[in-house]
């Protein structure tokens, strides 16, 4: 069977870097607070820009470093939280600023898992025969549904866009995954709610607070290490592997401690784990595809290696990935 193969990564960020200092301006904290509980010391915070901005000019850095023509690619997939619109699309507004007139474009909405999930959904139209390529996008501008007064969540999060194009292959490319969601638990990690207000009602003027990131932290915390660890497992037994068999496990960059957690109860080298988080925070479904354009651009990746690819976010929802470079 063909395999869907990573040809090229790229990311975009913003070029303003806010460091936690910067934030102990505008909100109780400090940076040992903030550092000592999540790993991050900084993050890249938009100045205006929209998140159309971010994935447009990575699909564009794609298009060149695959040598791909526009008009050449089948599918574009963008996930994200924080879309420009309700409608259209992200995808569709890569579409029209790169002239790939002759793909198909939607976007997925699975969070922190978005990435894991679009990457995926092209395996299988690839796989499947239907189309031979996609571009696979994870972007978000996370500041513009943070609520800056509240310490325990503003502190984390950041703004960014990282892809990747793929395309069929003979040899080399996604082995295995393991995807899931449990909306039983979607409470516990909420965006952008919005109430039905409309000219026959009293809520016109009412803005409930949950359209900003509403989240519960311990019990996000939980959910993570469980269902991380757990299909971590699952994929490596599945394939007759140990974390010694895997070059780089890529993590969703959320916090350390959560990392540090899934190394421990897997007995993995903490090294083995690839994090960013400290310069970039947590930006979604970012974090991941921006993190391996790092591994890739620093020429930390060879033919023939195999990386884990591991996130989970709202919904709730997790998704874990192996490849062979």
């Amino acid at each position: 069977m063909d395999r869907t193969r990573v040809i090229a990564t790229a990311a975009a960020y913003p070029e303003q870097v806010i460091t936690n200092d910067d934030l102990a301006k505008i909100v109780d904290t400090s940076d040992e607070w903030i550092t000592q509980r999540t790993g991050i010391k900084e993050r890249r915070i938009s100045a205006g820009e929209n998140t159309s901005v971010y994935v447009i000019d990575v699909a564009k850095k794609l298009l060149d470093r695959a040598s791909v023509a526009a008009e050449d690619i089948d599918l574009i997939i963008v996930a994200s939280v924080t879309a420009d619109y309700g409608t259209p699309s992200l995808a569709c507004m890569v579409q029209k600023e790169i002239g790939a007139v002759n793909a198909i474009a939607f976007d997925i909405v699975a969070a922190c898992s978005g990435f894991m999930y679009a990457l995926t959904t092209a395996d299988k139209y690839i796989k499947s025969g239907t189309y031979r390529n996609a571009i696979v996008i994870g972007g978000e501008t996370l500041s513009k549904i943070v609520d800056w007064t509240d310490r325990s969540t503003c502190v984390l999060f950041g703004d960014g866009a990282g892809g990747a194009y793929v395309e069929e292959s003979k040899d080399a490319g996604l082995i295995r995954e393991i995807i899931g969601s449990a909306g039983e638990s979607y409470e516990i990690l909420t965006e952008g709610y919005t109430n039905c207000a409309n000219a026959f009602n009293d809520l016109q003027d009412y803005t409930d607070p949950k359209w900003y990131v509403y989240m519960n932290g311990r019990e996000v915390f939980k959910f993570a290490t469980k269902k991380v660890i757990k299909s971590l497992k699952e994929l490596l037994e599945a394939e007759g592997l140990t974390g010694e068999d895997i070059k780089y496990f890529v993590p969703h960059q959320a916090n350390i401690r959560i990392v540090e957690v899934i190394a421990k109860k897997l007995d993995i080298p903490f090294e083995k784990f690839y994090m960013n988080m400290e310069r970039f925070g947590n930006t979604s479904s970012a974090s991941i595809p921006i993190a391996l354009n790092e591994l890739n651009e620093k020429g930390l990746l060879e033919r023939g290696d195999r990386i884990v690819l591991a996130g989970f976010g709202g919904g709730m929802t997790w998704g874990t990935v192996l490849i062979e470079w």
